[in-house]
C-alpha cells in the first residue's frame, strides 16, 4: 500500500499544483477486494466542491492512461478538514502546540495510541507532550496522525 500511495503521490501531484492547490496527502484503505484511494488537497483560500471536482477530473484521467492501482477502488477528493490527518514530518512541525492523535504501528512503551500536544519535530521522530511527559515518536513508525478538533 505504501508503495502504491507514492507511485500515485509522484503521479499526480504535479497536476493538483497546477492547478495551484497543495496535495496534503493521500490515504489508500483496502476493504476486502475493493479499496478507497483518499486524495486530500489544501489551499490558502480554502478548498470547494469545484476544487475537488477538478482534481477528481484530472486524477482519473491520468489513471486512466497509469493505472496505478490494482483492483477496484473508489477514489474520493477532499479538504483536510478541522481534524487533518497528518502525514509529513512538516506538517507536524505547521501543528506544534496543537493537540494530536497518534497510532503507531507498534506499540511504545507499551502503548499504540497517544494523544498529546506537539511538542516539535526532530529529523525522524515527533516530540509530544502526553500526561506531562515528552515522549518521541519515530516518524517511520507513524501509522495514523490526525489534529484534534
Amino acid at each position: 500500500m505504501k508503495n502504491s500511495v507514492a507511485k500515485v503521490q509522484n503521479l499526480i501531484e504535479p497536476t493538483v499544483e497546477a492547478l495551484d492547490l497543495e496535495l496534503w496527502g493521500i490515504e489508500h484503505a483496502a476493504q476486502g477486494k475493493y479499496s478507497v484511494l483518499r486524495i486530500y488537497i489544501e489551499s490558502d483560500a480554502g478548498i470547494t466542491i469545484d476544487d475537488c471536482e477538478k482534481v477528481s477530473r484530472q486524477v482519473s484521467a491520468i489513471f486512466d492512461v497509469e493505472d496505478p492501482i490494482a483492483g477496484e477502488y473508489t477514489l474520493e477528493v477532499s479538504s483536510p478538514g478541522l481534524d487533518r490527518p497528518l502525514f509529513t514530518l512538516e506538517q507536524f512541525g505547521q501543528f506544534a502546540g496543537t493537540e494530536v492523535n497518534v497510532r503507531m504501528r507498534g506499540p511504545i512503551e507499551g502503548r499504540r495510541k497517544f494523544k498529546g500536544v506537539v511538542a516539535g519535530v526532530a529529523e525522524d521522530s515527533v516530540s509530544m507532550k502526553v500526561d506531562d511527559e515528552i515522549v518521541v515518536l519515530p516518524f517511520a513508525d507513524i501509522e495514523k496522525a490526525n489534529v484534534v478538533y
